[in-house]
């Protein structure tokens, strides 16, 4: 379903889009651009040459560097390009220069046409300090912000926010009186970094609220759209991880829906709003909300508003910014539909970033699709072959479901999860499936706290375990089995570690796993009751375990393994026989865990050190990465000094154990 737009007097229909921005979000802006008969134009940096946005646009234009502050934050490269490529319009997308007014004011002044909101509305809402007195007065709940220096320990914990931008970056909580100026440096660094602006505020931090937001649409005729809300308590980072329309609080609690709806409302009309907007809000379990912020673009997770209305958010866009008018009455809604953000990213490890090739992603569903029925849609920036760099946001894609309620929405989703084919980086996949399938996600239970209650360690463990993680690991054996086999130059057509007589075992070692298997004239032999080989090649073995037939796919990519089956995804590295004595390092080594930037060091060689007591910060990916002591000692090197580059894998520092504690264990 799309609302059918109004023509008014003197509207300019959009010929061509340049859309400023990269990834998931250009591809997703063109796809509308093409069912329009819209031409597009890309952007891209050194680092984004290869690109799925780039081979997607009709024409592209290059921008050099690497960083975003080379490139995508170049707001007079971007103007030049669009120029150039002859394009009529400008579209942000979200992140970079979606919200800064001066671009937006720039890019109307070259003549072409602004997707998105007027540049007043931008500058209002782009000071969340000035923006929430501006809230207040129209009408808005709010909460008290604090001002830094007066603080008290009474008023802790308080939430450290950037006040130009979003996506947790330049965001902190802060728990201890202790640590609350390092802090706020930090965040100040962090969206300096990200934004172009340290400017940040202090208010109360709930611990376990609700995140909710109302998604509006408008024009310059006056009429106002609340179109559905969501739901995005579940963060980490305070960046969101699962999103969901409707909200389960909002429906649970009469009169919510129409108080949220009379807030955004007022909000939007009070800074004279055109086109797409987020109104977001923090809720508690009674249902009482408190105003956090106005988005002045398109959210990260608009798919699931557009599943759950039929609207395609794009396209109204484009026809506002046009000066076309709204319907007066605004779309209902339906079903259920629920967003999850994929990212290269160990939540195991302090949610890591991960960098490096991605051989295979395929995840079954429609690309950039407005689902008229249940279903998958995929809003991805990469695909088979792509590189992850360190230079920008590590996500690879969102998943999106789409059923008639949402316990089908949640199961669906899940499913689809579990099916994908994701060969290279580490994932969130497991911590996404697992959310899904939680007792507490499924009632409805979600809020900011939610890792911290039911443990990130738990959520976060591998979603194929027990038999179907050895009928997995069996089965990438017999995979290298066949392999050797078709390389050998003798005995050919012999399984590997075939006898004829009884003999010792064949053995395999993979990092959590340790397989053993005889193969012979009797067949298949190993400790796992009821199983028999049907067929093995390098890339497919077939095993009958206890009558059921089941078939696993085998890629091979270096030391890494990955084997897929309807019993679940797993992955596998293979130990190598022999270790080569210069790839150790000494005890207590503090290696990189990414390539990224050395942005403060906080010991000096020689320092004592406790265990967790912070060594040195790294940025990578637009956030700072903490490097922590593993335990009591003293730092017996430091092999970095602050704005170093370095590589994943570098030694960062060494702390040895000091006398007292070597005592101590003794």
């Amino acid at each position: 379903m799309h609302a059918q737009l109004g023509h008014s007097a003197g509207s300019a229909p959009v010929q061509s889009v340049l859309v400023a921005n990269r990834g998931e979000i250009a591809r997703r802006v063109f796809a509308t651009c093409r069912s329009l008969g819209i031409d597009t134009v890309a952007v891209f940096s050194d680092a984004d040459a290869n690109s799925p946005h780039v081979r997607d646009a009709d024409a592209a234009v290059h921008l050099p560097g690497n960083s975003s502050s080379e490139t995508y934050l170049q707001g007079e490269l971007v103007i030049a390009a669009a120029t150039a490529a002859g394009a009529d319009a400008i579209h942000p997308g979200y992140g970079f220069l979606s919200e800064n007014a001066e671009f937006a004011r720039r890019v109307q002044d070259a003549g072409l046409t602004w997707i998105g909101p007027p540049t007043k509305a931008i500058e209002l809402m782009g000071s969340k300090v000035e923006s929430k007195k501006m809230m207040a007065d129209a009408g808005v709940p709010v909460l008290t912000q604090l001002d830094p220096a007066s603080i008290t320990e009474d008023e802790l914990p308080v939430l450290i926010k950037a006040s130009a931008g979003g996506g947790g970056r330049g965001m902190r909580i802060v728990r201890d009186m202790g640590v609350l100026e390092s802090e706020i440096e930090a965040a100040q660094r962090e969206s300096l970094s990200a934004f172009g602006d340290s400017t940040v505020f202090c208010e109360r931090y709930i611990e376990t609220g609700r995140h909710i937001e109302v998604q509006v649409m408008a024009d310059r005729h006056g009429t106002v759209w609340t179109v559905g809300e969501r739901e995005c308590s579940i963060q980490r980072r305070h960046q969101k991880v699962v999103e969901e329309a409707p909200s389960p609080l909002v429906e649970r609690i009469d009169g919510m829906r129409e108080r949220l709806f009379e807030a955004a409302r007022l909000a939007t009309e009070a800074i004279g709003y055109e086109g797409a907007g987020t109104v977001e809000f923090l809720a508690d379990e009674r249902g009482n909300f408190f105003f956090l912020e106005m988005n002045t673009r398109l959210q990260v997770e608009h798919p699931v508003t557009e599943c759950t209305t039929g609207l395609d958010l794009v396209a109204l866009q484009i026809s506002v910014a046009a000066g076309e008018a709204l319907p007066a009455d605004q779309p209902s809604t339906r079903g259920h539909s629920i967003e999850v953000r994929l990212y290269a990213e160990d939540p195991s490890q302090d949610w890591r970033p991960q960098s490096g090739a991605l051989h295979r992603f395929e995840i079954p569903g429609q690309q950039f699709t407005v689902l008229d029925r249940t279903g998958i849609r995929v809003d991805s920036g990469v695909a088979s072959g792509s590189v992850v760099g360190v230079h920008y946001d590590p996500m690879l894609a969102k998943v999106i479901s789409f059923a008639p309620t949402r316990d089908q929405a949640a199961n669906l989703l899940a499913k689809s999860l579990q099916k994908a084919t994701i060969h290279g980086l580490l994932t969130n996949r497991d911590l996404l499936v697992n959310i899904l399938k939680h007792p507490a996600f499924l009632s409805g239970d979600t809020d900011t706290a939610f890792f911290d209650t039911h443990g990130l360690d738990v959520l976060a463990q591998p979603i194929t375990s027990g038999r179907a993680l050895e009928l997995s690991a069996l089965a990438a054996a017999l995979a290298d089995a066949a392999t050797n086999r078709r390389n050998a130059r003798v005995n050919k057509g012999l399984p590997s570690g075939w006898r004829n007589l009884p003999s010792r075992p064949q053995r395999k070692t993979y990092s959590d796993i340790t397989v053993e298997y005889t193969l012979g004239r009797y067949g298949l032999k190993t400790d796992l009751d009821g199983v028999s080989l049907v067929e093995n090649t390098p890339t497919q073995v077939t095993l009958d375990d206890n009558k059921i037939r089941r078939t696993f796919k085998v890629a091979q990519y270096g030391h890494d393994v990955f084997v897929d089956s309807a019993l679940g995804p797993v992955r596998l590295t293979r130990a190598p026989r022999f270790v080569d004595p210069t790839e150790e390092v000494a005890l207590g080594s503090l290696l990189a865990p990414m390539p990224g930037s050395v942005v403060r060091v906080a010991a000096a060689q020689g320092d004592a050190v406790a265990a967790g007591q912070p060594i040195l910060w790294l940025e990578a990916m637009k956030m700072e990465h903490t490097v922590t002591a593993p335990a009591d000692g003293i730092v017996a090197e430091l092999n970095v000094v602050a704005g170093q580059q370095v590589e994943v894998g570098q030694v960062l520092a060494v702390v040895t154990a000091s006398a007292e504690s070597e005592g101590e264990n003794a």
